[in-house]
């Protein structure tokens, strides 16, 4: 469409106010969850989440290495496609479609290795998944703006 966005099958967030917030006010598939993040001298990222009292227990458990210099992603690129989104869609129920705007600088995106992957977050969503290997990225962080949420 002339809108490309981003739709979000589930999220999860350490704190449980940030989740009340996003389900009640945006409509979004926000779960509690139970996070840690720990960086090796090394470089290497072991990254766990697992689901507090949801209806859809899921965890994740990564192992991964940034690779090489950030940057943003160049235009027309696969990673530009995947990272860059500037909207985001909402199901407000009833089948109200909503869409809002979202702010951030380009993420410093990063080629990442995978070591290990363990996750039964796609499962929990209702999406299989595909087969092969994952493409991996990492970025440090963007600050994000969501605005507010408009009927389409």
């Amino acid at each position: 469409g002339h809108d490309p966005g981003v739709w979000f099958f589930s999220l999860d967030a350490a704190n449980a106010l940030a989740v009340w917030i996003a389900r009640t006010f945006w409509n979004l598939p926000y779960h509690h969850a139970t996070m840690s993040l720990e960086k090796g001298v090394d470089g290497v990222i072991r990254y766990d989440t697992a689901r507090r009292a949801s209806t859809h227990s899921a965890e994740c458990h990564v192992v991964y290495e940034p690779l090489g210099a950030p940057s943003p992603a160049k235009p027309l690129t696969l990673e530009h496609f995947l990272a860059e989104r500037y909207i985001l869609y909402a199901d407000r129920g009833g089948g109200e479609l909503r869409k809002g705007r979202v702010h951030h600088v380009p993420y410093p995106l990063q080629k990442a290795k995978l070591y290990s992957w363990d996750e039964s977050l796609l499962v929990a969503a209702g999406v299989a998944r595909p087969a092969g290997e994952p493409l991996a990225h990492y970025a440090s962080g963007v600050d994000v703006d969501v605005f507010a949420l408009e009927a389409l």
